[in-house]
């Protein structure tokens, strides 16, 4: 069984506007919701290529209620921890002339609650996979993810991490099985400027020997490249459509990776349909669907 974690779920509103000026009505064009965060469409992609996962983290008041049931109309498990104050955030994105967001804080996590989701990680057997996404909300401590991979420590569990700083590089102690920093993360992370593919390859390594087993990084318009644990490096292009959309774009890659080496144990091939599924995304309004990754595979 493939588990994402998402401690802080949305439901992300966008409204669609010709131009938003500040101090007045403005009046939408359109609008649309998607249950958002990054562990949830990482689920969201897996169903979409006929793989089951269950979605886990901590959902509040009517916001959760509608985010649950989001996800079973979609068929897809989830199994959140229902918090007994605040409600689960609604993030607004203003698609106009300019874009804009504002992306709310969440509710509170008690401790108790939060021991309660250590302890539905007993559940996790080896075989299994865990997807640890996004950044931690300010009601958790800052060692989360830690205490999380500390308490699988010893199962043969795949572990993926797909966060930011210190929060990715203090899981790397764990061996995770994937991580997915962009140029600019690399550059954080070694307090260095990295621009050339030399430079990724040389930091990229250096994840690898402080723990991670395969590290991807994005090269923008020159597509994406895998540092595998085979001793490989694996590399794949683009395809050239109208972008509509980037929110979401890395989760489907990650999901799409783990999707394609889960069906055929080939890293090149985990590479390429993660690369599809993150370009398919951003050709989509929201996240992509079976038909568009698979018609975007093809081209790549």
């Amino acid at each position: 069984m493939i588990y994402t974690l998402t401690l802080n779920p949305s439901i992300d509103y966008i409204v669609r506007l010709k131009e938003f000026v500040s101090g007045i009505t403005n009046r939408t064009t359109g609008e649309e919701y998607y249950i958002g965060g990054k562990g949830i469409n990482v689920s969201c992609i897996l169903s979409e290529l006929g793989i089951q996962s269950t979605a886990l983290g901590f959902t509040a008041g009517f916001t959760g209620e509608a985010i649950e049931n989001g996800l079973r109309e979609q068929g897809i498990r989830s199994d959140f921890i229902r918090l007994k104050n605040g409600i689960s955030r609604i993030n607004i994105k203003v698609k106009a002339d300019k874009e804009s967001e504002i992306n709310c804080q969440g509710p509170h996590i008690e401790q108790d609650e939060f021991e309660k989701l250590l302890s539905m990680t007993d559940e996790i057997k080896d075989g299994d996979t865990i997807v640890l996404a996004g950044s931690i909300p300010k009601t958790v401590a800052d060692d989360t993810y830690e205490k999380i991979l500390e308490r699988l420590k010893g199962k043969d569990i795949r572990i993926v991490v797909d966060a930011t700083k210190k929060l990715l590089v203090n899981c790397l102690k764990y061996k995770p099985f994937l991580i997915k920093p962009n140029k600019q993360e690399i550059s954080e992370i070694f307090s260095a400027k990295v621009e050339s593919e030399e430079d990724i390859e040389i930091y990229a390594r250096e994840l690898m020997k402080m723990g991670a087993r395969n590290v991807i990084v994005s090269l923008g318009g020159d597509g994406a490249v895998l540092f595998a644990e085979d001793g490989n490096t694996y590399h794949t292009g683009v395809v050239k459509e109208k972008v509509l959309n980037t929110v979401g774009s890395g989760d489907s890659m990650v999901a799409g990776f783990i999707a394609g080496y889960e069906q055929k144990g080939d890293y090149g091939y985990a590479l390429r349909l993660g690369t599809a599924c993150g370009n398919a995304t951003a050709f989509s309004p929201g996240l992509a669907t079976k038909q568009k990754i698979y018609e975007v595979l093809e081209k790549l």
